[in-house]
């Protein structure tokens, strides 16, 4: 029934809804007007046209997005070689083949020192490689500081606060990253060992043969590109044994902070690319909590491996809202024969399931197990990488250190020189070193 004094009463409300700026109550009034049969006035009659106007703006926007997403997807497609961009001698079921003597020397080199099932001793480094790099990374670090001191009338202040930031990783807490130094400093007291990881990640997968001659990666939390430095280390190492076939890494980086990508490329181009290493860069810079731009710019069911190297949350919020994340792109970006290596630091694997230390082999497959359920994933196979040879915290790891890790000799004396410590830096390793997939597979011993 049509009542006037209803209707006037409904249309002051959706003038107020109107004026107040209010469109869900204004949406609302408009849809009670249509429905008891009045007619509409003027106002309302273009506030209807406006709602449609704007639902087919919607529409075309969402049209563009998709349009740009598999835009972004076919250059990626030509750029990663998925379009007849490479030669045709890159076979893309083809794989390395692991080397025996390769093998044996870097076992040799790196002292490693299988403890039991899952346990990895490792307390050497290949030399003819690291040192090389290491000492290559100390001279950009030092031509950066020295422009920046020229440039920068407050560089001490930058410099502390960068310091600063990145000690919260001592505390347990998550740095930001953010400040101008933060990518020179994480290069300075972090790369090294991360990239030390990562080169053993990758030569794990190798030695079990599951390293593609043509390889898309996604590196996820990508930083400076520690995922890349590490295997292009390695294969410059297989060239030293073997012939390595044709190869085309397609590198794709997921990274925040703009700043840790441009250095990152920077020591890149000044380094592995001279090294004839056949790589594709792609940089996304963007949050991993960016849920709508994620989705739209990257590949789906495009990646032979999706690399998290470090990037586990201290914050629980973080950390729980970053796993579902994780297990969106899993899902939708990794191919059905694809692989995710994970990279965890001990303690923040052990933490979010309150616990202080593995006390058997047992409850540390547990323990993993349940880590890769929680992300969607099975696992195929880990190995924790020890610098001591134990689950158990050595009583004096500072004493052990000096005694039996190499040192990093040429980055020690610029860490000392800014962090005002009096101690070398040694290449060591407390991470989980994790190999997973989608679907259902049985776990590889």
């Amino acid at each position: 029934m049509n009542n006037p004094l209803a209707n006037w009463w409904r249309s002051q409300k959706f003038n107020q809804a109107v004026k107040s700026q209010n469109n869900r109550l204004a949406q609302k009034q408009l849809k009670e007007i249509q429905n008891s049969g009045a007619k509409l006035s003027w106002q309302e009659k273009l506030f209807k046209e406006r709602l449609q106007l704007e639902k087919l703006l919607q529409q075309k926007n969402d049209r563009i997005q998709e349009g740009d997403r598999r835009l972004a997807e076919l250059e990626l497609q030509v750029g990663f070689g998925k379009i007849d961009a490479f030669p045709g001698d890159i076979d893309e079921l083809n794989f390395l083949i692991p080397e025996p003597k390769f093998i044996e020397v870097i076992s040799q080199s790196f002292k490693l020192k299988e403890c039991d099932a899952s346990m990895i001793q490792c307390t050497g480094i290949y030399e003819k490689v690291f040192d090389k790099f290491e000492q290559h990374l100390a001279g950009f670090i030092k031509n950066e500081f020295n422009n920046l001191i020229r440039q920068k009338t407050n560089f001490d202040f930058l410099l502390q606060q960068a310091i600063d930031d990145i000690q919260k990783l001592k505390e347990g807490q998550d740095p930001q990253y953010s400040f101008e130094l933060s990518p020179h400093i994480y290069l300075m007291r972090y790369f090294l060992d991360n990239v030390y990881c990562t080169y053993l990640a990758w030569f794990l997968i190798y030695k079990a043969g599951l390293l593609p001659t043509k390889v898309n990666i996604l590196d996820i939390a990508a930083g400076p590109g520690t995922v890349a430095c590490g295997l292009g280390l390695l294969l410059q190492s297989i060239n030293d044994f073997c012939s390595v076939p044709p190869m085309h890494i397609s590198y794709y980086s997921l990274e925040q902070q703009k700043a840790f990508q441009y250095r990152g490329l920077q020591f890149w181009r000044q380094y592995m690319e001279p090294q004839a290493i056949n790589a594709y860069f792609r940089f996304d810079t963007s949050s991993i909590f960016d849920g709508e731009n994620q989705s739209r710019k990257i590949p789906q069911n495009f990646f032979d491996f999706i690399v998290i190297s470090h990037c586990f949350f201290n914050d629980e919020d973080s950390r729980e809202k970053s796993q579902r994340i994780y297990k969106d792109i899993f899902t939708n970006s990794l191919t059905d024969s694809g692989y995710v290596l994970l990279i965890i630091q001990e303690k923040k694997l052990l933490i979010p399931y309150n616990i202080r230390q593995i006390e058997s082999c047992e409850q540390e497959l547990s323990v993993v197990k349940q880590f890769v359920d929680d992300l969607g994933l099975n696992l195929v196979w880990y190995k924790y990488l020890s610098a001591t040879g134990s689950r158990k915290s050595h009583p004096n790891f500072a004493k052990f250190a000096r005694e039996n890790l190499s040192v990093q000799k040429f980055i020690s004396p610029l860490f000392r020189q800014h962090f005002k410590l009096h101690y070398d830096l040694n290449y060591k390793l407390d991470d989980y070193v994790i190999l997973a997939r989608k679907g259902r597979f049985k776990m590889s011993k």
